[in-house]
């Protein structure tokens, strides 16, 4: 696949060091949209990093469809016509009868395959992944904190608490920080958080962006704990929210043609654009044209949180050495994908950690798989997100089980993190 040394991804985030991430810059748009301008060469100056590599690159949403493709199917291709036959008398009602016959029996067989497409178009596999072991560093885990869906804990009172007056130290824990067995696994499902989104509009900057602070806090409460239970550092990201562009640590926001928001690990901040990301910019097709509901943008900011509980539980650090040591293009893309696919399903926790308060009805919930079945990687553009399919998959699995280890999509099988 052609690439453009050190140009910017047409999704929304700047391309990382390894050119094979860059994406070649999409055609034309057949609806008179113009295209996106060519991507500058050369990269955000970064500073010398301690690991001895260059840092991650800042990460994105994965993105709808460009207009053309989510236009392609809005008209029925035409239906083939059968030829008259002349014939005259007894052939003519008979042809008549089993004419009739013949459409009511295709008509059975077309609405059965239109329920059966329907079931599958909202049915996806869950994906199997294995608890993680009782204890990773050889001592007992925390106790998990109370999900969405566990009983109420008992409040301790003063006269319990004057019980212990003595508090032994506790021995420093030691954090593991790979891919697969990371500490973070162990931390179970995100409590239940109060966070009322109110009726805000997500075409109205100002209401936008006092929504995503907002929900912002809530996340905080939810990830703060149960990190911190299991010895982890825990500090909030920071935001950068316009109401058109800007430059961040990252490089400009968003990217040129673009739409998405991005988390930049430099600086732990998510820059957004709300115009860009709502209506869309050139070719990129925004997220207002798949639902108007504010629920869809704030699952894809918690998507960007995602990205930082990666970065603070060190996944992302080592998920990019790994990318460095990788000696195909292939295998940096099925990487990313995993990464990507991972912020996905933490967002999805989140969403179900608020879905009392937010709230999150079951046609809300309905309306966010169908959100996250349009979004993705589409037809020529990198493989660096998961397929529309996949997104949906992921997003379904963190939603549904809301646990930590659940979202481990270092462990799944290719097939669901293609």
């Amino acid at each position: 696949m052609p690439t453009l040394p050190g140009g910017q991804a047409p999704y929304g985030h700047p391309a990382p060091p390894p050119p094979p991430y860059g994406h070649p810059t999409p055609p034309p748009s057949p609806y008179g949209d113009p295209a996106p301008p060519a991507p500058p060469y050369g990269h955000p100056s970064q500073p010398p990093s301690p690991y001895g590599h260059p840092p991650p690159p800042p990460y994105s949403h994965p993105a709808p469809p460009p207009p053309d493709l989510r236009q392609r199917h809005a008209y029925p291709p035409p239906q083939w016509q059968p030829q008259r036959s002349r014939s005259s008398g007894a052939g003519a009602i008979a042809g008549g009868f089993l004419g009739v016959f013949a459409l009511v029996f295709l008509g059975l067989v077309v609405m059965g395959a239109v329920a059966k497409n329907s079931r599958r178009s909202v049915s996806v596999s869950p994906v199997a992944i294995s608890p993680p072991p009782t204890s990773l560093d050889g001592r007992p885990t925390a106790k998990p904190a109370r999900t969405a869906s566990s009983e109420p804990r008992r409040t301790t009172t003063s006269s319990d608490a004057s019980k212990d007056t003595v508090t032994p130290p506790t021995r420093a824990r030691a954090l593991n920080t790979s891919l697969e067995k990371n500490t973070l696994y162990r931390a179970g499902g995100l409590p239940r958080v109060n966070c009322p989104a109110g009726s805000a509009s997500i075409y109205d900057h100002s209401q936008l962006k006092a929504l995503i602070l907002k929900t912002s806090r809530c996340m905080d409460k939810g990830w703060s704990r149960i990190m911190r239970e299991q010895g982890m550092d825990w500090r909030p990201p920071g935001y950068a929210l316009t109401a058109t562009k800007g430059r961040g640590a990252c490089g400009d926001f968003p990217s040129p043609g673009s739409m998405v928001p991005y988390y930049c690990p430099r600086n732990t901040t998510i820059y957004a654009s709300t115009r860009a990301m709502v209506r869309g910019v050139g070719n990129s097709g925004g997220y207002g044209s798949i639902t108007d509901w504010h629920g869809g943008v704030v699952s894809m900011m918690a998507h960007e949180y995602g990205h930082h509980v990666q970065h603070l539980s060190g996944l992302s650090d080592t998920w990019w050495q790994k990318s460095l040591r990788s000696g195909s293009q292939s295998g940096r893309l099925a990487l990313s994908r995993r990464f990507e696919l991972q912020a996905t399903c933490f967002g999805a926790m989140f969403m179900r950690s608020v879905s009392a308060s937010y709230p999150v009805t079951p046609a809300r919930r309905n309306t966010l798989y169908y959100f996250y079945s349009r979004v993705g990687d589409w037809p020529g553009y990198p493989r660096d997100h998961g397929s529309p399919a996949n997104n949906h998959r992921w997003f379904r699995q963190g939603y549904e089980k809301n646990k930590t280890f659940q979202c481990n999509t270092w462990l799944a099988p290719s097939s669901a993190t293609s």
